[in-house]
């Protein structure tokens, strides 16, 4: 079964939700991210995707202690982004206790720092977050754009050890209208020993399901579950199904 991954975007150490990435569009659905965290390990989940809103503007991690209390609090695989555009800040995303690091800005406009980082920390710590905004790759927060197509960004990478890919459709996040399935299917083809984890859009369990169907390894989720689209038991069932 496609492992689900429960998404929490953190602004100022709460749990919101933006809408196609416009930080106007903003919703705060708690303040005990802890909590939060705890519901998801008890509910048999085994990776958490932490998503800093404050660092992607910054351009460097800014909740690296709310990552330290959710670390401590869960054994949870916690995978982390959100301005880490330096070594140092990704090796303090990973003393703060996150497991992977989701680097895509930087993949962009420092391609070579990105391909030494594969080959310091390794494809299993190391995420590319290819997010795109009409079938280009999004920067800085989604507040850029770039002229390169995500298949060129997982393509200039692919021979130097990347093993997983976070690609978001930015116009489908937060809409709850379905994912872009064939993007989606095209990637995790093209790329089949690459981990293509698909988000944004996720609206309900059988586009989960679809998505397992197609073949891929990973979903992120996030609004759905906080607008109650997808429950906790949904997400039990489809574990159960294995």
């Amino acid at each position: 079964m496609i492992t689900i991954i429960p998404a929490i975007d953190i602004i100022d150490g709460r749990c919101v939700r933006l809408t196609q990435g416009d930080f106007g569009q903003k919703k705060i659905y708690t303040e005990n991210i802890i909590d939060l965290a705890k519901s998801y390990e008890d509910a048999g989940l085994k990776r958490l995707h932490l998503v800093d809103l404050d660092g992607a503007k910054a351009s460097f991690p800014q909740n690296l202690k709310t990552l330290e209390m959710v670390a401590k609090a869960v054994a949870l695989d916690i995978q982390y982004g959100g301005g880490i555009k330096s070594e140092e800040s990704l090796r303090s995303v990973f003393n703060s206790g996150a497991t992977r690091a989701i680097c895509g800005s930087i993949a962009v406009t420092r391609p070579e720092m990105f391909r030494s980082w594969l080959g310091i920390f390794g494809g299993e710590k190391i995420i590319l977050g290819a997010d795109s905004k009409d079938g280009f790759i999004a920067t800085h927060g989604w507040l850029k754009s770039s002229d390169i197509r995500v298949e060129q960004l997982i393509e200039m990478f692919a021979g130097d050890g990347l093993t997983q890919v976070i690609c978001t459709d930015i116009s489908r996040d937060g809409m709850l209208l379905g994912p872009s399935f064939s993007l989606y299917e095209s990637l995790q083809k093209a790329f089949s020993n690459i981990e293509i984890t698909a988000s944004g859009g996720i609206g309900s369990v059988d586009d989960i399901i679809k998505l397992n169907e197609m073949g891929l390894r990973s979903v992120i989720v996030g609004k759905a579950i906080y607008e109650g689209k997808i429950t906790i038991k949904n997400i039990q069932e489809c574990l159960q199904k294995g």
